[in-house]
Order: C-alpha cells, then structure tokens, then sequence
C-alpha cells in the first residue's frame, strides 16, 4: 500500500512518521523548504495526544519531546482576569495534569526526523484526481503526476485535497482576529512579574477584545529532566500571548503592519477599549519581529457536518477537516490522534482485515466525534469573546468551562 500526504505539518508529520514505522510505503508532500519556517509558537499535548505520538514515533523522539517540553502540572493554576487586570477567578488545579506545552518548531523538527526520508520538501500540490483505473494521483505544476493506494489531505485550514472531497471549504472565519507574539519574563517590570506569575491566563474585556498569556518554561519546568536531550527553541521562561478582536474592517488594518507598527497599533486598540496600562506591559515589551497575525477559522461543531463526503481512497485529518481555533488548544493534539486513528485502520486493512474503504470510513467516523469535540470547547470561548462586543452579561450565561464559569459568577457578584 503506498500512501501519499498532501502537507507537513503536525497532523501530516505524524502520519508519515507513524506508517514509516509500521513499514508502509509512504511520502509526504510540503511546499516548505524548512521545517523550522513554521508559524505560530507553543502547542499543547494532553495524555491522549502524548499516548498517540508514542504509537507513531520511537520512545527516543518521544523522550527528547518531554525533555523539551514544559509540563502544565509545575505551573500555578490558570488565572482569568478583567481589562483592569483585576483577578476574577482561577483555572483547576494543574498538579494531576499530563499536559506538556513545546514550541510548535521543536515539535516539528522531532516529527520530520521520525518521517525522515519519507518527507519531500518544496513539492507544492496542485490538484488530485484518479487515474483511468481510478487510483488517485497527486498533481503538480512541474513535474508528473505522483500516483498512490490512499491520497491523505493534511493540508490544513485551507485544504486543497479537503476542498476537492467536498465541492467547497470544510470551514469559515470564526469572526476573530488574533496577533500574536513572545515577551520574555525578564523583559517585565517587578509588578507585572508578580501578577502574571508562572501560570497562564486570560484577560477578557468589553468590546470583543480579550488577552491570553501563556506561560512556557521548558528549561525550568521540563516534563522530563534530561539536559542533553533538550532541543526547545524556548531557553527561558517566557510568555507567549496573544490578543484577540472581533473581526471588522479596522481589525483586518492590522493585519497589514509589521514588527513596531503593528505593536503600536495593538496597544493602541486595547488602549481605547479602557484597558489599564500596566495590563499592556506584556504587549509593549514584547520583542516585535516575533509578532504576526492571523485569521480564526473553524469548521462547523456538529460531527455529522464533518467530513461530508463518502468513504474513498482519498481522505484528510486535522484542521483540513475539523479546523479550530487555537482557544482550547487542542487543534495540534487531535490532529496528532488523527493519524494515529489512520494508521491503526489502515494496519488492519494491510492485513486483510478489512478493505481500505471500510478502513477509511472507521477512521472517518472515528475523526468526525473527535473533531466535534475539540471544535466544541474551542468555539465556548470564540462565542463568549463575541458576545462581549455587545454585553458582557449576556456572554456569561453560556459559560461552562471552569474558568470561565468562575468569572461569570464574580461578574455578576
């Protein structure tokens, strides 16, 4: 069986590493020509997410991937805080958690090294199809069409191969857009040093504009205490945030600045909404050239909508299905269990088990309950975020996640 990947990213990676490993014929795809040039900075890992990364790649990537990771259950709880920086409640406690936070590059890196040669870069796909015995191909500008037993799209938010399977974009603009960047702990002032702490937290405030701050500390905190396995990007503790708005034509402004423009230019926003000025120290001394910004999508939450098309020898996973906004962080991981949910189908369909089709829907159907989950949670805060463009009030009543339903309580206090 010789399976192509349409993209390399977290969800693509994995998959490839994944059949390598189970010695399947297989090639993933990237436009890219480093696997470092990637955007965004720290993705989180629940125990489910670890757990299929240790049937994908060999115990030492996964030991080299703890010893670069930081672990959620050395850090304080999570905070919530209002646009004044005032405390309005906290997150569970993290001492049981399994939770690990990485540096998207270092979680990259160690994934293509396990893919290894299976991993072909600077190839940009341009279409898929069939052939005339209707085996899919995978087709290119410059070079000849690549042909396989199973095409995988894992081609991200804006998904060539999801596209074809269903006649039109598997997700839409979630309504917010987000900047964000990194703020190194040292960088802050005493005060905001103390307030922020070793923790991560969320700022919500009137107007549909909210702050998070995510605390990453792979040195100190490490899952697993084991310097000469260490290869994260992050060498101390640092925050990595990102601020949020409603989506409108002076939001999408912003999205054309870069580096000191564009830091001017959020404190600015943020500072006509009424937001305390020490509240803004972390955007204000962050370094600028690490700032970007980016577009919220989602797919829908209803797991019948995803995926809408019949089982066939050609499929996708990750946020090529079931894209999600980065506001419960669980995007990378599900895409990461994806691919080992493929790889488990498509070993009983090597073996005779099952045909590949079957094989394909089982994953399938197995992809559509987990997307609708994660999509779920994630799009609790994007609605909440929303509502607080018109009331704050009103936005409080859907809460249900713990540290959320404790804000909402002291809000109305």
């Amino acid at each position: 069986m010789r399976v192509i990947v349409v993209g390399g990213g977290i969800g693509g990676l994995a998959l490839g590493a994944g059949l390598r490993r189970q010695g399947f014929e297989v090639v993933v795809l990237d436009r890219d020509t480093d696997v470092a040039a990637t955007g965004g900075y720290h993705i989180t890992l629940d125990g489910r997410a670890q757990s299929a990364l240790r049937d994908l790649v060999e115990p030492d990537i996964v030991r080299r991937l703890l010893a670069s990771s930081s672990a959620l259950r050395m850090r304080e709880r999570d905070a919530l805080w209002d646009k004044g920086g005032r405390l309005l409640g906290h997150g569970p406690e993290l001492g049981g958690s399994d939770s690990v936070d990485i540096d998207r590059i270092t979680l990259r890196t160690l994934l293509a090294e396990a893919a290894s040669d299976a991993l072909r870069l600077g190839c940009e796909v341009t279409g898929v199809g069939y052939d005339r015995s209707g085996a899919p191909r995978v087709l290119f500008a410059d070079r000849a069409p690549m042909p396989a037993d199973l095409v995988v799209g894992a081609d991200g938010t804006h998904s060539l191969i999801a596209r074809h399977l269903a006649g039109g974009p598997t997700n839409s603009p979630a309504g917010i857009i987000g900047f964000s960047g990194r703020t190194l702990l040292r960088d802050l002032g005493p005060a905001e040093r103390q307030r922020l702490r070793p923790r991560s937290g969320l700022a919500i405030g009137p107007r549909g504009a909210a702050l998070y701050i995510g605390f990453l500390d792979p040195v100190g905190n490490a899952a697993l205490e084991a310097p000469e396995l260490r290869m994260s990007v992050t060498t101390e503790p640092t925050y990595i945030w990102g601020a949020m708005f409603t989506e409108s034509a002076a939001t999408e402004s912003l999205r054309a600045l870069r580096d000191v423009e564009l830091r001017a230019a959020l404190l600015d926003r943020f500072r006509a909404r009424g937001w305390a000025e020490h509240t803004l120290e972390i955007i204000a001394r962050a370094d600028p050239h690490t700032m970007a910004a980016f577009r919220f999508n989602a797919a829908s939450t209803r797991a019948a909508d995803l995926a809408p098309w019949p089982a066939g020898r050609i499929t996708a996973l990750g946020d090529a299905v079931h894209a999600t906004p980065p506001t419960a962080g669980m995007g990378a991981g599900a895409a990461i269990r994806d691919a080992a949910s493929l790889v488990a189908h498509l070993r009983d369909a090597a073996s005779g088990a099952t045909t590949l089709t079957a094989a394909v829907g089982q994953f399938e159907a197995d992809m559509r309950t987990r997307g609708s989950e994660v999509l779920t949670l994630a799009m609790k805060t994007v609605r909440w975020i929303l509502a607080t463009d018109t009331t704050l009030g009103a936005a409080a009543t859907a809460v249900s996640t713990p540290i959320l339903a404790a804000a909402a309580r002291l809000r109305r206090q």
